[in-house]
């Protein structure tokens, strides 16, 4: 096969990875395509954690053609035993005398080490092709493995002028329908959501995926729900409580009453170390629990933390063509800003239209 060739296969195997775009955690989304000759033999995709990977999925599909193929994997194949069996035997099994792999594998269980027992066995192995586009499909899985936290996303609405709310703390609605049935998107394919103790006593959100907004083929589980409650003041019939799925209360108060009052109400309490290191400590332990992409659905302080702790990966804010003043609340609380020599550099990566609002994404600048 030619460098065309293996970027228009490996680009069907993004595609099918894509499917899943809501299920496989704590898993990467991974996709496999099958080719002998120049016909795709088999096809899949792995679905969900717990299911058959990618690989085993399209050597079912091809059956005896597997033999001699090329295959055509989004991410390289594992070795490990896990709940399912190593990919990389199951593609020796199949015959298979050709594997392209888009990127190697993060996690330190396989880490190089899947391509090379395949080397090792006789088949040719191709890495590299299509990196980028397959980084960007999991970078979740890749932020956990490399930097040992999820990958944070900060989803955010405002008015034009920049303000979330107004003094009084009034919000709903600043943006349209469509821009809320855009956020199911981001919260259906998110690990876990981010809340703190103040949005939730001023909103008490569900912080859940409503199945109703998003389309009728999307697939999806409910992500966990996170708490950051230093003071433990979360009273046990907030409705986030009552939702399917789980909670968290990362907390550092020890108010025994509260905390069993909580328990009770089906709320899991996770106990943060120093003020210092509060925010950096609960990434660690959500990553530890296997949350790929982190969603923070918070107000201008717990924003601003951790935007100034440089724990931010990808902004998105929702802006409606609406003004509301300089009395009303802004986006950010930034206090160790002060000239605009320290202001905060963001690339912006993508704007688009969604409904009557606009949707800019934009990712922080490396110091």
């Amino acid at each position: 096969m030619g460098e065309s060739e293996d970027r228009r296969f490996m680009s069907r195997a993004l595609t099918l990875a894509a499917r899943a775009q809501n299920t496989t955690d704590p898993n990467p989304r991974v996709g496999c395509v099958l080719v002998n000759g120049s016909e795709i033999v088999g096809e899949g995709w792995h679905q969900r954690a717990g299911e058959a990977h990618a690989e085993v999925n399209a050597i079912a599909a091809a059956g005896p053609r597997a033999a001699g193929a090329t295959a055509y994997v989004s991410l390289e194949p594992c070795r490990h035993h896990g709940r399912t069996g190593p990919c990389t035997e199951a593609l020796k099994a199949a015959g298979v005398r050709r594997v392209v792999a888009a990127m190697t594998d993060p996690d330190p269980r396989t880490a190089g080490a899947g391509l090379a027992a395949l080397d090792a066995a006789g088949i040719q192995v191709t890495s590299g092709v299509l990196e980028g586009e397959a980084r960007a499909l999991n970078p979740g899985f890749v932020m956990r493995h490399t930097r040992g936290r999820p990958y944070v996303r900060l989803k955010m609405a405002a008015s034009l002028d920049a303000r979330t709310a107004m003094a009084n703390g009034e919000s709903k609605w600043i943006t349209g329908a469509a821009a809320r049935r855009d956020v199911q998107r981001l919260r259906a394919r998110s690990s876990a959501i981010l809340t703190g103790s103040g949005t939730l006593l001023a909103d008490d959100p569900a912080l859940s995926v409503r199945a109703a907004e998003l389309d009728e083929h999307l697939d999806f589980r409910q992500p966990l729900r996170v708490v950051l409650d230093r003071r433990l003041r979360t009273p046990p019939t907030a409705r986030l409580l009552g939702e399917p799925g789980e909670s968290l209360i990362a907390t550092r108060a020890v108010d025994r009453g509260a905390r069993r009052a909580l328990e009770q109400a089906g709320a899991e309490l996770l106990d943060l170390g120093d003020e210092e290191n509060a925010l950096p400590a609960l990434l660690a332990a959500l990553a530890a629990r296997g949350v790929n992409e982190l969603l923070v659905e918070a107000g201008a302080t717990l924003a601003g933390a951790l935007l100034e702790a440089r724990l931010v990966d990808e902004i998105i804010i929702y802006m409606a063509p609406l003004l509301l003043g300089d009395a009303a609340r802004g986006l950010f609380h930034l206090p160790r800003i002060r000239s605009l020599a320290e202001g905060m550099q963001l690339d912006i990566v993508d704007v688009q239209a969604v409904g009557e609002d606009w949707r800019i994404t934009a990712r922080p600048r490396p110091l």
